[in-house]
């Protein structure tokens, strides 16, 4: 095996090392992280600003704003699901509180609609009652009258009777003198002088 077609461990080490990145102090994590508040974006001109001022290669400035604006979308979203979260928690708590009081509603719905329904039965009886008590008494009412209006009918043509009776017993009598030459007048009997 020829070791000379392999490539030396060298260069690519040396390589690495040129592109390695220095560690940040917590001074220059500070500032960029006072930066990172005040904008999300990191613009170019404020890169190379932060570049010079930090003494540290621009693409490691994007490269950590790149990291902490994942790390923050992570953080933000992690915060909207645990809100989320608490307010489906809260949400399920309604829910069986609100299932609760509809049972309780149910429940008093129920015991006044079989309330309702015997106070309607217990009326309805009520009016049977009355309206039978009504018409016992009306037919009570109506034979009576009857009876009475039959009596007083029976009277009327038994006076009637005796009216006529008088009326006749008046015509007899009327011929009668009239057949003597007398006139009944107004005042009385009258001699006809004809």
């Amino acid at each position: 095996m020829n070791l000379s077609t392999f490539p030396s461990q060298k260069p690519s080490s040396q390589k690495h090392k040129k592109h390695r990145k220095q560690k940040l102090t917590e001074d220059q994590v500070r500032l960029l992280e006072s930066n990172f508040d005040s904008t999300k974006k990191l613009e170019p001109e404020r890169k190379h600003q932060l570049s010079r001022q930090l003494g540290i290669p621009p693409r490691q400035i994007a490269i950590w704003y790149q990291n902490k604006r994942a790390r923050w979308k992570n953080q933000s979203l992690e915060h909207d699901y645990t809100m989320l979260q608490l307010q489906l928690e809260a949400a399920l708590v309604d829910t069986k509180q609100l299932q609760k009081e509809v049972e309780q509603l149910r429940s008093e719905l129920n015991k006044l609609q079989a309330e309702q329904a015997r106070r309607y039965k217990q009326y309805n009886n009520n009016i049977n009652n009355h309206h039978r008590s009504f018409m016992d008494y009306s037919v009570s009412v109506c034979h009576d009258e009857a009876w009475s209006s039959s009596r007083s009918l029976e009277e009327d043509v038994n006076n009637l009777y005796r009216f006529d009776a008088q009326v006749f017993d008046v015509e007899e009598t009327y011929a009668a003198s009239s057949m003597m030459g007398s006139d009944i007048g107004v005042f009385g009997w009258r001699k006809n002088l004809l």
